[in-house]
């Protein structure tokens, strides 16, 4: 028996999710984001959603739409814009109901207990800092283990970052969800998918299997079909974050975005012209604006 052919549309994805889900989002701030996926999410009615990402502009457009209850992250940036304006304005406007922001290595250590079933994972990081202020749920734990002076080490006590759903995007995959990077990183998304209940994977481009390691080392198949419940081919999927080797981050659009989000007036226009219709809609429309540049 062969595997199964997990491929799905954009839209297919979407309508497997629900309200109040808690999504994680992959990639690292303006690098290869699942941005079609993220932007079907903006087109839907779902609401009341748990974000968990080393965000960029995927918190910074869900937030700006309202969808998101609660966010947990470790940061929102754009790289060459330190901070997502999107989410600026709504940190300092205060739409984002709940906000969790953790440290990055206990961003990953939680990511790492929820791969692995565990309610939480010990780790030093987030000590005496305020982190645990601001999170006073966050617990700390002794080691069960003396150190050579006989002490207890106090830990913290990282919880689980559980996921309902993962969304990722890489560059390969086959029909079955076997996925792979070319470019420089992985963005721990295999973590996001190992993490969740459910995970689909969005790609530049479908190939046979024996395809994925043509030009790459097997090495790179960060992703296996036992994780993944469907695949979607979206070229140029991850704009106008990075896709490397396909393509890089596209800076001139991402200062436009940028500047629309400073103002209610400039963002009904940039809304209206990129992000009023489907994904075809968006791609024509980048592609005009290209040209216009």
């Amino acid at each position: 028996m062969k595997p199964r052919d997990k491929q799905m549309t954009i839209d297919e994805v979407v309508a497997q999710l629900s309200d109040g889900m808690t999504i994680g989002i992959g990639g690292w701030g303006p690098r290869r984001k699942p941005m079609a996926l993220v932007r079907a999410i903006l087109r839907s009615d779902l609401k009341d959603l748990t974000i968990v990402s080393w965000g960029g502009a995927d918190v910074g457009l869900l937030a700006r739409a309202g969808k998101i209850r609660k966010l947990v992250y470790a940061f929102v940036s754009l790289d060459s814009i330190p901070l997502e304006p999107n989410f600026q304005r709504a940190r300092q406007s205060g739409t984002i109901p709940e906000v969790v922001e953790l440290d990055e290595g206990m961003f990953q250590t939680g990511l790492y207990a929820a791969a692995q079933r565990l309610p939480f994972l010990p780790m030093r990081a987030g000590l005496g800092s305020d982190v645990l202020v601001n999170n006073p749920w966050i617990k700390t734990i002794a080691s069960p283990y003396a150190d050579s002076d006989g002490a207890f080490e106090e830990l913290t006590a990282v919880p689980a970052l559980n996921l309902d759903v993962a969304l990722v995007h890489l560059n390969r995959a086959d029909v079955h969800g076997n996925a792979t990077y070319l470019g420089p990183d992985p963005y721990f998304d295999d973590l996001f998918v190992q993490a969740a209940s459910k995970a689909f994977v969005s790609v530049e481009q479908i190939v046979d299997t024996a395809g994925l390691t043509v030009d790459t080392p097997v090495q790179r198949l960060l992703v296996s079909r036992m994780m993944v419940d469907g695949v979607v081919e979206t070229p140029n999927g991850a704009h106008f974050t990075t896709c490397t080797p396909d393509y890089e981050r596209d800076e001139r659009f991402q200062k436009a975005y940028a500047a629309a989000a400073s103002g209610s007036e400039d963002w009904d226009a940039f809304e209206s012209r990129f992000l009023s219709g489907d994904e075809a809609s968006y791609q024509a429309a980048v592609a005009a604006f290209g040209q216009e540049q």
